[in-house]
């Protein structure tokens, strides 16, 4: 009795109370829910060199976290994580304006520190441990004269220990996503136009009452095979990000983290 009634008592100290934070707070942990498993995928398909992941994987794992993001925070915050979406359900008034802009930047906070925490687990900070690099005594026997770094971590492995945007060793396109070579500035815009107004229109059917209801309880499922229709069909030009929050976040980490400011150029014929 003693400790149920100690654990009440803290449950009520730290239940929050105001509905806005609530729903920040659910709206953060859904995105970062969404952001870290869709990095993950990529992470262990680019530095594995495709061997323990491939683009298939990397598409069911994009979808698969918007199934698990819209599961975290469904009830309490609507789990947009993409402002698109959230200014779409203002457009047709389901969500107050006045909750745009502090939406945008919760889940933009969101997917920078989703990148952190994938940058943390593919990249170790950049620890390293030394060995020593063996030669001959002059005695018949070995000795080991120079430590040598050897890396452990799968980010510094593949890419040599540099952070590039571009060449057959980049690995900025982990965390935010690279229009193909021979994408233009306006075929990329129309790219992305076109993919996020299909989600946009099938997300709205899903939820139209009137149309052929989903399963009650179903419903994030729907939309991660959606969100995997799209990415199967439209993700060769620009990648099919889909959403700002996931490619600003990510991409201003990327700009802190090392790779720099290139992260912000169009360069064409990056591979």
């Amino acid at each position: 009795m003693g400790t149920t009634s100690f654990l009440k008592r803290v449950r009520g100290l730290l239940r929050i109370r105001n509905q806005l934070v609530r729903e920040c707070l659910a709206e953060l942990l859904a995105t970062f829910m969404l952001i870290i498993i869709t990095l993950s995928s990529s992470a262990q398909k680019i530095t594995s060199s495709e061997i323990k992941g491939n683009l298939l994987t990397s598409y069911l794992g994009g979808a698969l976290a918007v199934m698990v993001g819209v599961y975290t925070a469904g009830g309490i915050s609507g789990a947009h994580m993409n402002p698109a979406f959230s200014f779409a359900m203002c457009l047709i008034e389901q969500f107050p304006w006045w909750k745009f802009p502090i939406f945008v930047v919760v889940q933009t906070l969101a997917s920078f520190i989703s990148a952190g925490a994938v940058y943390i687990l593919y990249y170790g900070m950049g620890e390293q441990y030394l060995a020593r690099e063996p030669h001959s005594d002059g005695w018949g026997g070995q000795a080991y004269g120079h430590a040598l770094p050897l890396s452990q971590d799968a980010i510094w492995h593949y890419s040599n220990g540099t952070l590039t945007v571009s060449g057959p060793r980049e690995t900025a396109s982990i965390f935010a996503t690279y229009p193909a070579d021979y994408v233009s500035i306006t075929n990329g815009f129309l790219d992305q136009v076109i993919g996020t107004g299909v989600l946009m229109v099938g997300v709205m059917g899903i939820m139209d009452t009137r149309n052929k209801a989903v399963p009650k309880g179903l419903e994030p499922v729907v939309v991660g095979l959606l969100v995997l229709s799209i990415e199967s069909s439209m993700g060769a030009n620009c990648g099919c990000p889909l959403n700002p929050a996931r490619d600003l976040g990510p991409r201003l980490f990327t700009y802190v983290a090392g790779w720099g400011p290139e992260v912000f150029r169009w360069v064409q014929r990056r591979g």
